[in-house]
């Protein structure tokens, strides 16, 4: 297990005074056997002086500098065919690893099954200063957490931490990396992974994910977010991906949960689009 290699893919826009803390967290991995991978997604505050500044320190660290911003689906796969390790951490430039991070994944890892590809924890919530705002098991407690084959679960309610996510590299390959014709990658990764692979679950703090008022998560329930878009996409894909009657009924939870949410968002095109979708879901026989 100490000669295992991870693949650290640190994804930075903008966020100048933030990156260097997520890249110093990196190397104080008491796991030593660490690729750093720094992705700059066209960054235009300073954050790439301050990249190039750590990588004169750190040579063995990959950079890849992008001239034009991707956003986080096309940016990570850009450095995905550079990583050698055999698990991945998709680490945004604002949020922190603990120390022992790498190293409790990859003893739980070495506990579980062999069908085990992701694993994930709790974490703590910061602000912009690092000052402690919660935790997430505050909201989710770790009683309520499912483990193992998660599929139908994670259809129907929000509970993983994704930043905390610690998963194997075979995972990501055989999804062809994220899905670039959304605007956001966590739940399309976890519907179908989990249809393949199995979810272990740690109750320990292992990341600080810093909260900001400006990130992507803070947009995703805005007026018109392009988010619900790919909500609705990655909600096709779910039908396809059912396999009986409970994830059936897991994806009519999900789509009257969307059609209440585009509704108050002013969203009228999608919620006609979940209504056929809903439709469909009904119409389904075969599903035992």
């Amino acid at each position: 297990m100490s000669a295992t290699l991870v693949t650290v893919i640190c994804l930075c826009h903008n966020q100048k005074d933030y990156v260097l803390e997520a890249l110093r967290s990196v190397l104080n991995q008491t796991h030593q056997r660490v690729q750093l991978i720094v992705v700059d997604d066209a960054s235009t505050d300073g954050s790439k002086e301050v990249i190039q500044e750590f990588i004169s320190n750190h040579k063995e660290t990959v950079h890849i500098d992008l001239f034009e911003n991707l956003g986080s689906c096309k940016a990570f796969n850009r450095a995905l065919p550079f990583a050698t390790g055999e698990y991945i951490i998709d680490l945004a430039a604002d949020d922190i690893l603990l120390p022992n991070r790498i190293e409790i994944g990859l003893k739980d890892f070495a506990k579980a099954s062999s069908k085990a590809g992701v694993h994930f924890s709790d974490a703590e919530l910061i602000d912009a200063v690092g000052n402690h705002l919660s935790y997430h098991s505050d909201r989710f407690p770790h009683i309520s957490i499912p483990q193992g084959d998660i599929y139908k679960e994670v259809i129907q309610r929000y509970f993983i931490c994704s930043p905390t996510m610690l998963f194997k590299k075979e995972v990501i390959d055989s999804l062809g990396g994220y899905d670039e014709h959304l605007s956001y990658e966590d739940f399309d990764f976890w519907i179908r992974s989990s249809r393949s692979y199995e979810y272990i679950y740690s109750s320990e703090i292992l990341l600080k994910r810093r909260v900001l008022k400006n990130s992507l998560v803070s947009k995703q329930f805005t007026l018109r977010s392009p988010h619900q878009q790919s909500t609705y996409r990655i909600c096709e894909k779910i039908l396809l991906l059912n396999q009986n009657a409970e994830e059936k009924n897991a994806l009519q939870k999900r789509i009257l949960y969307e059609i209440k949410l585009n509704f108050r968002l002013l969203n009228w095109g999608l919620c006609w689009k979940y209504a056929l979708l809903l439709r469909k879901n009904n119409k389904i026989k075969h599903l035992k």
